[in-house]
């Protein structure tokens, strides 16, 4: 038989076939495998793609004979199986970070890693109340441009921007310039932060990178690794609540027993407990002592307060007062 010039592309088409048109639950015969070749203009006889088969396997693919009905051919083994990819996109489509158009689109992305069978299980509905989600596009190429600077250590220029009473969002403090060492990205409270050096104010901040416009990667060297030394992204999460800023204080909670689940999930496993009476315990804590922090506290009700420093505690109190408009 004469080859087809699409011939030295059959074992490639073979793989598409196998990856996009086979699970366990549905095999492909024998002939159904030779009459999808011949959709894409390749001839092929029984004898040889058994040959193929073989080849591929040798390659590396788990191509299994199913021997009861349906009786054929079938990948086995993925690079992802089907629950992995159902959890990263529930984590896509309920991610606030992630845009709606660009959900769709990766979602697109993550059918194309199995069989078309077990893709429609992938059109999955994931429903988070009042999670609106980011209407910055170019926040992925901001993402990109922050890591290729720290790879390359390189600082970077930007514009950062606030929403206006109008719903836009607009440059701040007359569309100055940042200059900012990048040293880190912090996930937290489902937004993307970066970490680093302020060059003008010589000192750690952090910014919003869906906020962030007009991104530059200078030839400038980064500065500030003096700061970044022993920099931990985990404790810097715990300590620093909804990512605003404030002054750093070692912080004795008294809690009510319930809570100390609580307490873990927000401070981790590590976080220094004792047993205060029976019915309550003190955790030592570091935090960022900020209104973001007390409103947690406040979240928390009478099943915590705090018990030192005196200065936080009064700090606590004036909070408190001024949510009720007590002067």
């Amino acid at each position: 038989m004469p080859k087809s010039q699409n011939q030295k592309m059959k074992l490639l088409y073979l793989i598409k076939i196998f990856n996009e048109k086979t699970d366990e639950k549905h095999p492909i015969s024998m002939p159904s495998l030779i009459e999808e070749l011949a959709r894409y203009g390749v001839n092929a006889e029984r004898k040889s793609m058994y040959d193929d088969i073989e080849c591929l396997q040798m390659y590396g693919m788990d191509i299994i004979y199913k021997k009861t009905r349906p009786v054929g051919y079938y990948l086995g083994k993925r690079e992802f199986e089907i629950a992995e990819l159902k959890l990263l996109v529930d984590s896509v489509q309920s991610s606030k970070f992630i845009t709606a158009k660009k959900s769709q689109e990766l979602i697109k992305k993550l059918e194309g890693l199995t069989s078309h069978y077990e893709a429609g299980q992938l059109q999955r509905q994931v429903y988070v109340n009042n999670r609106p989600k980011t209407m910055n596009e170019s926040i992925y190429y901001n993402v990109d441009k922050i890591h290729t600077a720290i790879a390359a250590n390189s600082a970077i220029k930007f514009m950062y921007t606030e929403w206006t009473i109008e719903k836009k969002l607009e440059p701040r403090h007359n569309k100055r310039k940042y200059n900012v060492s990048p040293w880190a990205l912090v996930w937290d409270d489902e937004n993307y932060y970066l970490v680093g050096y302020d060059e003008d104010n010589a000192q750690i901040r952090h910014y919003r990178v869906d906020k962030m416009i007009d991104i530059r990667i200078t030839e400038i060297p980064r500065n500030g690794a003096e700061f970044f030394d022993n920099f931990d992204v985990a404790q810097f999460g715990k300590k620093t609540f909804g990512m605003f800023g404030g002054v750093e204080k070692n912080v004795t909670l008294r809690c009510s027993n319930s809570l100390i689940g609580v307490i873990i999930d927000r401070f981790g496993k590590d976080v220094h407990v004792l047993k205060d009476d029976e019915e309550h315990f003190t955790a030592h804590v570091k935090v960022t002592v900020s209104q973001q922090f007390f409103g947690w506290l406040v979240g928390l009700g009478s099943g915590v307060s705090i018990a030192s420093p005196q200065e936080v505690k009064d700090a606590y109190i004036q909070h408190l007062k001024g949510i009720i408009g007590d002067e």
